[in-house]
């Protein structure tokens, strides 16, 4: 197992991808803090889930978008478990799909704070931590839509454009602390959300080189890799876990 004996913290992971990287996470051996915000009982399930195939893992709610309530989160993890080893920034929410004619600059700037200031609250908390045991991971998911940036995705990109910035500086700036800082993009990948037999997914499906929609359980596998100490002179890296569909775009 990739990740046994690590204490591993995945943000908005009560539903979609942050649930399959939860789940992928606590197979890997790995202690998962199910974080959420008002998703309670999704975020139980999952830890329930894991729980009954024989992982470890907790529902944990605080509001990623508040320092306050990051650190709270991170303090107790610490006074439950000892420590912290790592953190998937994964939470999301709210409007991402709109044109900029009727897009508010509320929706902006709620993308904004999940994709930018909800890392630096995660950074500023956890930081301490890494530094007393030696070093730690990050691993922010961004999107294969950084490279595509096809029309009306601008609120979204406002989000996760800045996260990919920050990733690259951080990746920098922690780096000579032996924390490392890299990032998965998911392209549109079959969660429960996503119906597979729809005309939409099958065609989506064809178009790609690997011809089928990947499952989210395949971001967790991306995750898992950068969490573990395989991946330990890997930092500031940028993953497309997307099929090829980023490689048939020509970037």
């Amino acid at each position: 197992m990739l990740l046994k004996d690590k204490v591993i913290i995945v943000t908005g992971a009560g539903r979609g991808i942050g649930a399959a990287i939860a789940r992928v996470v606590g197979r890997e051996g790995a202690t998962v803090i199910v974080n959420y915000s008002s998703s309670r009982e999704k975020a139980e399930a999952v830890a329930a889930e894991i729980t009954a195939k024989g992982g470890k893992a907790e529902a944990v709610g605080a509001d990623v978008r508040s320092p306050e309530a990051v650190q709270k989160m991170i303090e107790s993890v610490v006074a439950k478990y000892g420590r912290v080893d790592g953190v998937v920034n994964n939470s999301i929410a709210g409007v991402q799909n709109a044109p900029v004619s009727t897009a508010t600059l509320e929706e902006y700037r709620n993308a904004f704070d999940f994709g930018c200031i909800a890392i630096i609250n995660m950074v500023k908390a956890v930081r301490p931590v890494f530094n007393q045991q030696g070093g730690g991971r990050i691993v922010n998911i961004v999107t294969e839509l950084w490279n595509r940036a096809p029309a009306e995705w601008t609120v979204y990109m406002s989000g996760k454009g800045a996260m990919v910035g920050i990733s690259r500086s951080l990746a920098c700036e922690l780096g000579p602390e032996n924390i490392t800082v890299n990032m998965v993009a998911p392209g549109w990948m079959a969660d429960e959300k996503v119906d597979t037999n729809s005309d939409g997914s099958k065609g989506y499906a064809a178009s790609l080189p690997l011809r089928r929609q990947g499952s989210a359980e395949e971001i967790g596998n991306g995750c898992a890799f950068f969490l573990s100490e395989y991946a330990g002179f890997v930092t500031g890296t940028y993953l497309p876990v997307c099929g090829g569909n980023v490689t048939q775009a020509g970037v």
